[in-house]
């Protein structure tokens, strides 16, 4: 099975899914490269391994290498859901002390986000704030529109990663775009994460909006929310 690679962006992490074979040849260079290329803009980044059949020796020494490479740039490369005969290749070859591993995502996530407070960040004149949205385009512009503004910005494109983060860090705002769609059962959990924090609520109108327009009126509503304790319910 040629292996494939799913990535998604949970607020300041990205994760990406492995699935298939990290062997010698077009799998160990498709996620040699996959990763260079996250590292244009991203510095962590999670390896979802629970789909992987196998790793032959070349693909572990890819690993390596890749996870040189992050740290290279001041990153970190985590591990997590690691199959139980990667996990024993790992401890035969005495590479467990090199790889952080993680039982599961939010594991990798947390560490991430632990790791991050103990390191002095940059001032924030605004708000903590997660923006949810089905656009990677939608998220793109807020990340930027708000970073600028002097908001601390995380993103997620869906409920279930979105209570991942709630659980990992808290934040003062959240923003909702449109057609959120998940399980009930996480339907009802995130209905209950956003009973705790301000909701400003994306219209369907907004990504139509000319762009200065939704950022001036976007901008105001924030504002407003900073001398507010109480948003639009989810």
């Amino acid at each position: 099975m040629r292996l494939s690679l799913e990535t998604r962006e949970v607020g300041r992490v990205t994760i990406v899914r492995c699935n298939g074979r990290i062997v010698s040849g077009d799998e160990s260079e498709s996620l040699r490269a996959h990763v260079a290329w996250l590292l244009r803009d991203r510095r962590a980044i999670v390896l979802h391994l629970g789909e992987v059949g196998f790793v032959d020796s070349s693909g572990l020494g890819t690993m390596v290498r890749t996870l040189t490479s992050v740290r290279q740039k001041g990153g970190d490369l985590k591990l997590c859901n690691v199959p139980e005969h990667t996990r024993k290749v790992l401890k035969m070859t005495n590479l467990t002390k090199l790889f952080d591993t993680h039982e599961s995502e939010e594991g990798a996530v947390s560490a991430f986000y632990r790791a991050q407070s103990r390191v002095e960040q940059p001032a924030h004149t605004g708000l903590s704030i997660l923006c949810v949205d089905r656009s990677g385009d939608v998220l793109a512009y807020l990340r930027e529109l708000l970073r600028r503004a002097g908001h601390d910005v995380h993103t997620s494109s869906s409920l279930a990663d979105s209570l991942m983060l709630m659980r990992v860090t808290s934040f003062r705002l959240l923003l909702l775009g449109p057609g959120l769609t998940a399980s009930p059962a996480v339907q009802q959990t995130f209905q209950q994460a956003c009973a705790k924090v301000p909701v400003l609520q994306l219209g369907h109108e907004f990504s139509g909006l000319e762009a200065g327009e939704a950022a001036s009126g976007l901008l105001e509503k924030i504002a407003a929310s900073l001398n507010s304790s109480s948003g639009s319910p989810c």
